[in-house]
């Protein structure tokens, strides 16, 4: 039983995406794993970017200071 954590920046993932990200996934473990999509699962979770870090700041922070 897979379970799968993606996550991501608030930036606008539309539920399409979503559902192709979900899907992607599931298939994939199916193709390499042979995992059953059934009991595969899948759980998106989309972080504000002052709660996402990278080189010491949060994303909003570190992308001000990169541009």
């Amino acid at each position: 039983m897979p379970y799968v954590d993606i996550k991501v920046t608030d930036e606008g993932v539309t539920v399409e995406q979503k559902t192709r990200l979900i899907k992607g996934v599931t298939d994939l473990l199916q193709d390499v794993l042979g995992k059953d999509p059934a009991t595969t699962f899948v759980v998106i979770h989309e972080v504000p970017l002052t709660d996402w870090g990278v080189g010491g700041m949060n994303v909003a922070d570190w992308r001000a200071r990169n541009s």
